[in-house]
């Protein structure tokens, strides 16, 4: 039952873009085309996940045993940096194109802060179930962190859908671009509220 709790509660009302706030800068910068939101989601995906797991181990098993806890930010930055860097490399090789269109958004996800967030929240936050609150286990941190980057992911793909949508669309002239992306955002961030009662 936890693992449905934390899933629910990391995709839908505490989602990372719409509830938090976190990685706003390439939520706003890649979302203009799908196909750059879908390769973009996929990245941020795969980097918060495997980002969370490592740096949850580093931190159980070196950090915390040595009382080097104040290691934390640096130690998950330079983790996070070599992460993307890896999946910089792995682009590159195996799809050119999305490589190209993604370009200096790429770089962007190593000062993501939605995935320095989720690797700090796992490690530092007690999350509460029923009546007893714990932090999580690698198994509840993955989950976790896998279940934040679909929500990142989801909201990335809906609001590039809508942003399609918005560009062929006779907006007024004052709303056109960022004004109505804002907007949209408020939009979909005040629809996902409507989740909260779930959990």
């Amino acid at each position: 039952m936890d693992y449905i709790i934390i899933i629910v509660s990391a995709i839908f009302v505490n989602n990372i873009l719409l509830a938090q706030f976190l990685g706003i800068c390439p939520f706003l910068g890649v979302s203009g085309k799908l196909s750059t939101a879908t390769g973009m989601s996929g990245a941020v995906t795969f980097v918060i996940t495997l980002a969370t797991v490592v740096t949850y181990l580093i931190n159980r098993y070196l950090l915390v045993p040595f009382g080097l806890e104040f290691l934390q930010t640096i130690s998950f930055i330079l983790v996070i940096a070599s992460l993307v860097q890896m999946v910089e490399i792995v682009l590159k090789k195996i799809s050119p194109s999305l490589y190209q269109a993604l370009g200096i958004f790429l770089p962007l996800i190593t000062t993501n802060c939605a995935v320095l967030g989720v690797a700090i929240t796992v490690v530092t936050k007690e999350f509460t179930f029923g009546d007893s609150s714990h932090m999580l286990s690698l198994g509840e941190a993955t989950v976790y962190a896998l279940a934040t980057s679909v929500g990142y992911a989801i909201a990335m793909i809906l609001f590039a859908g809508l942003r399609e949508h918005l560009a062929g669309n006779d907006v007024p002239k004052a709303f056109k671009g960022l004004p109505i992306a804002i907007i949209t955002v408020g939009i979909m961030a005040l629809a996902f509220l409507g989740f909260s009662g779930m959990v």
